[in-house]
């Protein structure tokens, strides 16, 4: 594990200071580079990558690298680092860190149930029940983070405990509807740059106010009994507004699966087409619910009924700008209520396992608590203007987003090492150093470089997209040198895989080879 500096040692060196250092070195990297006084330890490391990206279908592609001293600031080694590349979920160390930054580690999130009328001893509310989102997760995610975002119970864990405190009010019968309230957020389900076909699965699920299972259903598929017949299936949570047309059916054992899942926009019909073996073990696939409002009040209608509450209205969602809402609101009774974990926990679990809504909700909530904006647009102006004020160029980030999904995104190499040795240097910045996967250990990084000089020595955030290969945070080399990196490949022809092995080899590389050799201590004249 990378440990901070002693604040003692190296007081004067603020992150102004740092920013300025950085700039500074790169010419003098430059020119001691044509000079031919490159240190010894860097030229090695320069040499392997230049073997590792001239190699295969690395070859092909446009890189950047940035590698700095973690202490003092200094540039050891570039590579484009001024150039724009695709971030991907490197993005993610943006949001985070602005999230950190402005509300604070141990800020938390209230989600309410909250009834417009009066309830009458019989346990008739003669109003409304609203479930009001204010940008938490309500989901069965086990807190402290575990290992690869452990869940424990059904995924409706909290509308269930929110469902069981209403009963036990007294609540028998509902004379209005059961409301999913997101207006605490502008509506703004997808960003500019994410694609059609994200929106279908969990990864691409639709931002609000209201989030319950990261917006997200599972689909279960199975063999029928025999070759021929269709595929068996279930759908969780139950009460979901979403259906699922089976059209697949099962194909002898021993046969490759050919399962296609569809879903045209704005349907509530997922479309599930193709082979499953005989064989074949239960498959989980994890969609995702574009309309998570509405179906988050169809769910906890379902489970207010499963309990004997009887609801006469229907289950609808309120978004902000909906007719009426600016009217001065009735009052209202607060009848449940969850509290998130602190901030911190929930940026390690975004971190860890790259989750991409709980970044996008980050994004908007801290522009709203602090910068009082209500649309994305003005969320992502409010991102920028931290990045600015913490000494980052606005021309070297262009964010669409809070996650990286977007394809529209740009960032240097520069722009993260300036940011992370920003975060590093925070009241903070030990726990959000604890927030990135470790090689070889947890997270995105527990299946890469197992083995290798680098496990256990790297604490950074994965990012991955076609053609898109990043890796951006910290690493101690074998000779003990703390180091700051970024590292991008853009418009390579590897796979997912071989692009990540590119960027493993890279990482073993600076750990092997970067770090100034240890000074002996002078002889004595005895021993001259």
């Amino acid at each position: 594990m990378i440990s901070k500096a002693p604040h003692s040692r190296r007081a004067w060196l603020t992150p102004r200071t740092w920013v300025f250092l950085v700039v500074a070195c790169l010419p003098w990297l430059a020119w001691a580079q044509e000079a031919g006084s490159e240190r010894s330890d860097v030229a090695r490391f320069r040499q392997r990558v230049e073997a590792i990206l001239s190699d295969g279908s690395s070859g092909k592609g446009h890189w950047g690298a940035l590698v700095t001293d973690a202490e003092t600031g200094e540039v050891l080694f570039t590579l484009n680092p001024a150039q724009y590349f695709t971030p991907a979920s490197n993005t993610k160390l943006f949001t985070t860190v602005l999230a950190l930054a402005t509300l604070g580690p141990d800020y938390r999130i209230r989600t309410t149930v909250e009834a417009t009328g009066a309830i009458d001893p019989a346990g008739r509310l003669r109003g409304d029940l609203l479930l009001v989102g204010r940008g938490d997760d309500l989901s069965n995610r086990v807190f402290p983070y575990a290992k690869q975002g452990q869940r424990d119970g059904p995924l409706e864990k909290v509308l269930a405990e929110f469902a069981e405190q209403v009963a036990r009010r007294g609540v028998k019968q509902i004379d209005g509807d059961v409301v999913a309230d997101d207006s605490y957020l502008a509506p703004a389900r997808f960003p500019s740059g994410w694609t059609v076909d994200d929106t279908v699965w969990s990864y691409g699920a639709a931002v609000s106010a209201i989030t319950v299972n990261d917006n997200a259903l599972t689909l279960e598929v199975r063999p029928g009994e025999a070759a021929g017949e269709p595929l068996r299936f279930s759908l969780e949570p139950t009460g979901s507004l979403y259906k699922v047309r089976n059209e697949a059916v099962t194909s002898a054992a021993r046969t490759e699966a050919q399962l296609r899942l569809v879903r045209d926009p704005e349907s509530r019909t997922f479309i599930l087409s193709g082979t499953l073996p005989l064989d074949a073990p239960r498959r989980p696939l994890l969609v995702a619910a574009q309309e998570p409002a509405e179906n988050a009040a169809a769910v906890f209608a379902h489970l207010l009924e499963a309990r004997g509450v009887h609801i006469a209205g229907q289950s609808r969602a309120r978004h902000a700008g909906d007719a009426g809402l600016s009217a001065a609101p009735a009052a209202r009774t607060v009848l449940a209520e969850h509290v998130s974990p602190p901030l911190l926990e929930n940026v390690r679990l975004t971190n860890k396992i790259s989750d991409n809504l709980h970044a996008e909700l980050m994004l908007r909530v801290a522009a709203k608590e602090k910068g009082e904006a209500d649309t994305l647009d003005d969320a992502l102006k409010f991102a920028e203007q931290f990045r600015q004020g913490i000494g980052l160029a606005p021309e070297d980030v262009l964010l669409k987003d809070g996650s990286g999904l977007s394809r529209d995104d740009l960032a240097t190499p520069e722009s993260f090492v300036r940011l992370l040795a920003y975060a590093v240097r925070q009241p903070w910045g030990a726990g959000f150093l604890g927030t990135l996967p470790v090689a070889g250990q947890d997270g995105t990084l527990e299946g890469r470089m197992k083995g290798t000089a680098a496990a256990g020595r790297i604490q950074a955030k994965t990012g991955q997209v076609d053609h898109v290969e990043a890796l951006s945070g910290f690493a101690t080399t074998l000779r003990g040198e703390r180091l700051i990196f970024s590292i991008m490949g853009d418009d390579h022809a590897a796979s997912g895989r071989d692009a990540a092995a590119i960027v493993d080899s890279l990482c073993v590389a600076m750990v092997e080879e970067l770090g100034a050799a240890p000074q002996l201590p002078a002889k004595s004249p005895e021993q001259q």
